[in-house]
């Protein structure tokens, strides 16, 4: 029934029917929407591939420019995390030789 329309066509037929409808956006329009970019909500932050678009979070504060820090590479934590565990050097240095980690 809808296939031959156009989304605008099918979101029209259906408010004048007074049925609820709602437009899905694309990854595109996303990336690209007015309210982003007029509220300046991107910022570029480094990661193993190169800098790349990220959204400030949610909640800001004025005056108050929030951490964006760099996009860990996989792994890059990984025994800094392990020892705050509480594993030894050598109980890493294990998991490391067994290609677990």
């Amino acid at each position: 029934m809808f296939s031959h329309l156009t989304a605008e066509q099918i979101t029209a037929r259906l408010e004048r029917a007074q049925i609820a409808t709602a437009y899905l956006n694309s990854l595109e329009d996303f990336w690209e929407h007015p309210q982003f970019q007029g509220r300046q909500r991107w910022r570029d932050v480094d990661s193993p591939v190169g800098q790349v678009r990220a959204l400030l979070p949610p909640i800001t504060m004025q005056n108050v420019e929030p951490r964006m820090d760099p996009i860990p590479a996989v792994g890059e934590h990984t025994e800094a995390i392990l020892r705050t565990l509480g594993y030894s050097d050598e109980q890493v240095a294990q998991l490391r030789a067994e290609s677990s980690i």
